[in-house]
C-alpha cells in the first residue's frame, strides 16, 4: 500500500501572476508529489493550490510554497475580499489513502514547528489537528485576520512559536481534515445583498445547513456576486442539496444564478447520479474529480 497525502495550502495572493508560477516551479522540482490543481482570484486576493503524493515529499513542497510567500507576500498592504491572517494563510493536511488520522496530525505539527523555526512564522492548530475545542473551525482561529492577531492578547497566542505573529506575514493555520469542497455559486447581480442574506441562511453558525460555511461577497472585476462556500463534510450536506437551496432563496429576491465555481477538486462521492450536471459547474471535466486526478498523476488506483 501506498500512502497518499494531500494537501490544500492557500496563499493570500491571487493577481501577481509570476508568484503563482513561481509556486508552481517549486512544486514540480519534487518527485513523488504532483500538483493536482491550482486556482486565482484576484477579487478574493487568494490563490489556492492542490497537491499529492507520499507525505514527507508533499511537506517538503509546502514548505517551499510556505518559503516564497513568506519573501513575497507583505499582508500589511494586502487587501482582498477573503478573509486572512497569514501568507500562507492555510494549509490543510488531507490522509487520502492508507494514512490515518494521527499520522497526518503528525505530519502537521512537524511542519509547524519547521515553519517557526526556519521561516519565524507561528502557527495555529485547526480542525482533527486543534489542541483545544475553541480552535476547532477555522474561522474562530482567523478571527479579525491579520491585523487583529497583530495586537497583543494572551488568549490568542499561536499554538506554535510567537507569541507575537510575524510582521509581514502573519501567522498560519494548520490543520487536518477530510477532504472538503470550496466552492462558489455566482449571482446575476452587482448587490451584494441577496448573496449576503443567502450566506447567513445556508450557514450552520446561522443556522442553516449543517457542514456548510458560507460569505456572500462582491466580485468587482466580474460586476457580479458570490455566495462562496466550504463544504466540510459532503455526506452529512452535499452540493446538490446547496445549489438547490440557495436556487431557492436566490429566485425569492428576484436574482438569478448563473453557474459555480470549483476551488481546486472534489470528491467523486459528492457528485450523484448525474456527475454532478446539476451543479453547473463553470468549464467542468473529469479531471476536476479529486480521485482522478491523483490516479492520472500518482499513476495508483485508489480504493
Amino acid at each position: 500500500m501506498v500512502p497518499i497525502l494531500e494537501c490544500v495550502p492557500n496563499c493570500s495572493e491571487g493577481r501577481d501572476m509570476a508568484f503563482l508560477a513561481d509556486i508552481r516551479d517549486a512544486v514540480s522540482q519534487f518527485h513523488g508529489v504532483a500538483l493536482l490543481d491550482s486556482t486565482a482570484d484576484p477579487d478574493h486576493h487568494r490563490s489556492v493550490f492542490t497537491m499529492a503524493g507520499a507525505p514527507d515529499v508533499v511537506s517538503e513542497a509546502l514548505f517551499e510554497i510556505a518559503k516564497l510567500a513568506v519573501e513575497r507576500i507583505d499582508l500589511r498592504s494586502h487587501e482582498g475580499k477573503h478573509p486572512r491572517m497569514g501568507a500562507l494563510d492555510v494549509a490543510p493536511f488531507v490522509p487520502i489513502h492508507d494514512m490515518s488520522d494521527q499520522q497526518a496530525i503528525q505530519a502537521a505539527r512537524q511542519f509547524a514547528l519547521r515553519l517557526w523555526a526556519e521561516l519565524r512564522v507561528p502557527s495555529y492548530f485547526y480542525g482533527l489537528a486543534a489542541t483545544t475545542p475553541a480552535r476547532e473551525r477555522l474561522e474562530h482561529v482567523r478571527r479579525g485576520g491579520f491585523e487583529e492577531l497583530l495586537k497583543s492578547d494572551p488568549s490568542r497566542s499561536p499554538d506554535v512559536g510567537g507569541p507575537r505573529i510575524h510582521p509581514t506575514a502573519g501567522a498560519t493555520a494548520v490543520g487536518v481534515r477530510k477532504p472538503l469542497i470550496a466552492w462558489n455559486v455566482e449571482l446575476a447581480t452587482a448587490d451584494v445583498q441577496p448573496a449576503k442574506r443567502i450566506a447567513r441562511m445556508i450557514r450552520e453558525s446561522s443556522g442553516g445547513l449543517p457542514a456548510v460555511k458560507a460569505l456572500g461577497l462582491a466580485l468587482p472585476t466580474r460586476r457580479a456576486t458570490q455566495v462562496s462556500m466550504n463544504l466540510v463534510d459532503y455526506e452529512i450536506t452535499g452540493p446538490q442539496a446547496v445549489f438547490d437551496r440557495i436556487s431557492e432563496l436566490a429566485a425569492a429576491q428576484g436574482v438569478a444564478v448563473v453557474d459555480s465555481e470549483l476551488i481546486g477538486l472534489i470528491p467523486r462521492g459528492a457528485l450523484g447520479q448525474d456527475g454532478g450536471e446539476g451543479l453547473r459547474i463553470r468549464d467542468f471535466s473529469p479531471l476536476m474529480i479529486l480521485e482522478n486526478r491523483i490516479e492520472e498523476e500518482l499513476g495508483v488506483v485508489l480504493d
